[in-house]
C-alpha cells in the first residue's frame, strides 16, 4: 500500500485541481464572442488534453516520490504546489475574472513552475521529468493561444 500513497494523494490532488478548474471555465457568451484564432483546438480538445497531463503528472509524482529523499520530497510539494496553484489561477484570471491579458502574464510563471518542476522531478528520476514535456508544450501552446486572444481583442490589446 505504501508504494501506491502517492499515486492516490497526487490522483486526489488532480481531481481538486480539474475541479478547481472546470468551475471557473465558463465557456459562454462571453468567451464565445471573443475574437479567436482559426487554429485554435475545439473546445471538446481540451479535457482529454489535461486529462492526459494529469495522468503524467500523478505517474512522474508517484514514481519520483517513492525513490526521493525526504528532502527532496519536501521540495517536490513545494515545486508541485506552487505549480498547481498557479495552473488554477490562470482559468480563474482568464475565464472567471475574465482577463486574458492577466493570464497572459501568469502563464509565464505557470510556464517556469513546469521547468522547476521538470528539474525537481529529473533530479529523483528522469523519466518523472520527461513526463512533465506533454504539460510544458501544452502550456507553451497556450501561452501562444492566449498572446493571440489578446491581441485579436482590443478591450485587452491592440488589433
Amino acid at each position: 500500500m505504501r508504494i501506491w500513497l502517492p499515486y492516490i494523494l497526487t490522483t486526489v490532488a488532480m481531481v481538486v485541481v480539474a475541479l478547481a478548474g472546470m468551475s471557473a471555465t465558463d465557456i459562454g457568451d462571453w468567451y464565445r464572442n471573443l475574437n479567436k484564432p482559426s487554429w485554435q483546438p475545439p473546445d471538446w480538445a481540451f479535457g482529454p488534453a489535461w486529462t492526459t497531463i494529469y495522468v503524467c503528472i500523478v505517474a512522474a509524482v508517484g514514481m519520483a516520490w517513492n525513490v526521493a529523499e525526504p528532502g527532496q520530497r519536501m521540495t517536490l510539494l513545494v515545486v508541485l504546489g506552487v505549480n498547481l496553484g498557479l495552473n488554477i489561477l490562470w482559468s480563474y484570471m482568464f475565464f472567471a475574472w475574465r482577463r486574458p491579458d492577466w493570464a497572459l502574464i501568469e502563464v509565464a510563471f505557470l510556464w517556469l513552475s513546469i521547468i522547476a518542476l521538470m528539474v525537481v522531478l529529473y533530479g529523483m528520476r528522469p523519466v518523472s521529468g520527461w513526463l512533465m514535456l506533454p504539460y510544458l508544450v501544452w502550456v507553451t501552446f497556450a501561452s501562444v493561444l492566449t498572446a493571440t486572444i489578446v491581441k485579436l481583442n482590443p478591450a485587452f490589446g491592440s488589433s
